[in-house]
């Protein structure tokens, strides 16, 4: 047996055709279908308007010029978001006020409260690996604006009511091949602050249109997104499968267990007690392909710091992920389970 793939974009018939139809059109560039996938995108996550560009590294950019912080601020953000929101802060020229995780792996609201102190002007709320919190409210008590990114947990739902993106004044998300919805590159910015949103196409018309998202890719964006529930309830399928196969073993979930969380699927992680590289070769062993969950997150540069970060370096030394999408076959899954089970 082939060692199973870590990830597969979930691409139908329908969706080729979508963009082979842009192609036929001869409109590839960015044009109507952008600004119809940004609308829906906007819409999936309770928002009005924003900007869709062929980088997520550029979105980001724009999203903190957008809150019009000023050279030298601090921005809180946790450890475990992606090192590319360094180069944005680099490029922005803020600095990153970094704070510890909560238990679930999201920024920790208490150390956040506390590193006030340090006067950030901003607040990067990253939901890794489909979490998101039980309530958003303590968030936005801490007074700041926030830019909340929903990369990875878009779709995620708590309890039925708290959603990913309920919470940002800002909300981004990347929609690379991996993600439960991918436009195979590019990502977005939404708000429903008419300033923000105003900011926000300022930005993007420095560098319109060599930034935008071009419909080719706006076009296979939705498809997916017009589908996005039949996709989501799949992969919490597959989730909940993996989850049980966890409790068997000796390794941790990574995230809540709450039986009222509905998990997008993006990913599933474990938090091993062994080795991360013994367990990722007693998968390979069993053609089963798995990876560091964390190995691109800030925290990696601060694997010796728990004192500083006591919650976040057990995920970002010991996390490991396996590959969920929908289209795992029948026997994919039994391995996955099986190897699952098995950690220590």
């Amino acid at each position: 047996m082939a060692l199973i793939r870590f990830y597969k974009p979930a691409l139908y018939r329908k969706d080729m055709d979508a963009v082979l139809q842009t192609m036929v059109d001869e409109k590839i560039g960015p044009g109507d279908r952008k600004k119809e996938f940004l609308r829906a995108f906007a819409q999936y996550v309770g928002k009005k308007d924003g900007i869709a560009f062929r980088s997520y590294l550029d979105v980001i950019v724009a999203s903190l010029n957008a809150l019009e912080l000023k050279e030298g601020d601090g921005v809180l953000i946790s450890v475990l978001s992606p090192r590319i929101y360094l180069e944005a802060f680099k490029r922005v020229g803020v600095k990153a006020i970094l704070i510890d995780t909560d238990e679930t792996g999201l920024p920790s609201l208490e150390d956040a409260a506390q590193k006030l102190s340090e006067n950030p002007k901003a607040f990067i709320y990253y939901e890794p690996i489909c979490q998101i919190p039980e309530s958003f409210e303590s968030v936005k008590e801490l007074g700041l604006p926030v830019i909340e990114d929903v990369s990875q947990s878009l779709g995620s739902v708590y309890a039925d009511t708290v959603k990913a993106g309920m919470c940002g004044d800002i909300v981004i998300s990347e929609f690379e091949e991996n993600s439960v919805v991918s436009t195979g590159g590019g990502a977005a910015a939404v708000s429903s602050d008419d300033k923000k949103i105003e900011n926000l196409k300022k930005e993007a018309a420095i560098a319109s249109p060599y930034i935008d998202l071009p419909d080719m890719n706006a076009a296979l964006g939705i498809v997916q997104i017009s589908k996005v529930d039949t996709l989501l309830a799949r992969r919490n399928e597959l989730y909940r499968l993996f989850m049980q196969a966890q409790m068997k073993s000796g390794a941790k979930l990574f995230g809540s267990s709450s039986p009222s969380f509905f998990a997008n699927g993006y990913g599933f992680s474990v938090i091993v007690n062994t080795k991360p590289d013994d367990a990722i070769e007693f998968a390979k062993k069993h053609d089963v392909s798995s990876r560091r969950t964390f190995s691109q997150s800030i925290g990696a540069r601060y694997q010796d710091k728990y004192d500083r970060f006591p919650n976040a370096i057990a995920p970002v030394t010991r996390a490991i992920s396996f590959p969920l999408y929908p289209f795992l076959s029948k026997s994919e899954i039994e391995s996955i389970k099986r190897v699952v089970s098995h950690l220590g």
